[in-house]
């Protein structure tokens, strides 16, 4: 009998993107470029051993906790929760149908499902509660956090900040997509964010700047956040709208729109994902 091959990081990262279209086309709706920008770090977060979770017991007190802030992405968590076991694949192909345990956006009805998400900004705060509660009660989980930058126009995400530098919740890592697009324009046209870097530092943040497509980059990043101690963490990951399709490559219109026969059929011929993992 044939040993089946070791997968990589970005094979598997190929396979989560083939399941998002699939997901997006066949439901008729959904986010297919904030989606296929975070891939690579929920990947390494679920797939990469980062997280300390037990698909069989979901709820498990000890678990590492995660946000999806960016709530709009739910397909990305639901490929990579499938894929770790939290729930068959085949439930995959439900998505956003009536019924279904996989909602238009995360849902804790949803297994492996820490936090509600969809309003933007909010989850953040949510992880900040998280972690504060790990700290009281002498817990050793860690809550990680998922934000579009685009979300970082809301202000509530900058009081989530100060409160996380301010009772030094070390025990906090949040990732910023920073792929510079948002529903109605770029980012730096609907409402300037920048210089990002600076802001984090000046509300008390550790902050690293990435790659956010490259899973060595990500590693690393998240190493120096585990062993950093006093501050919460950001690492602002640079990515791209709809990574991994062409067409949908940093296209304003591809953070929400409807994928037709052509432009699926499309979409994966490019998505070379192993025959054995799709």
């Amino acid at each position: 009998m044939e040993k089946q091959r070791t997968c990589t990081y970005e094979e598997l990262a190929q396979a989560v993107r083939w399941d998002i279209i699939e997901m997006i086309y066949r439901a008729k709706m959904g986010h297919p470029g904030s989606s296929l920008s975070c891939v690579e770090i929920l990947v390494a977060l679920y797939l990469g051993d980062i997280m300390n979770v037990e698909p069989k017991n979901p709820k498990w007190s000890e678990r590492d906790r995660f946000v999806l802030s960016k709530g709009h992405a739910s397909p990305t968590l639901y490929s990579v929760l499938a894929r770790r076991g939290f729930f068959s694949r085949e439930v995959l192909k439900t998505f956003r149908q009536t019924g279904s345990i996989l909602t238009a956006y995360p849902d804790m009805s949803t297994p492996g499902v820490d936090m509600e998400s969809g309003s933007l900004g909010n989850g953040i705060s949510t992880a900040v509660g998280m972690a504060i509660s790990a700290k009281l009660r002498g817990q050793t989980y860690k809550t990680y956090c998922v934000l579009g930058d685009g979300e970082l126009q809301e202000g509530i995400v900058w009081e989530a900040a100060m409160c996380a530098a301010h009772h030094k919740l070390d025990n906090l890592i949040a990732f910023v997509d920073r792929n510079r697009l948002q529903i109605t324009g770029t980012v730096a046209d609907v409402m300037d964010i920048s210089p990002l870097e600076e802001k984090w530092h000046g509300f008390g943040w550790n902050v690293i700047t990435i790659d956010g497509h490259s899973f060595g980059d990500i590693f690393a990043a998240v190493e120096l956040a585990q062993r950093h101690q006093g501050t919460p963490t950001v690492i602002i990951a640079n990515t791209v709208k709809g990574k991994g399709v062409s067409y949908m490559e940093n296209v304003l219109k591809w953070h929400r729109s409807v994928i037709t026969d052509e432009e699926y059929q499309q979409a994966i011929r490019e998505i070379d994902a192993r025959e054995d993992l799709i």
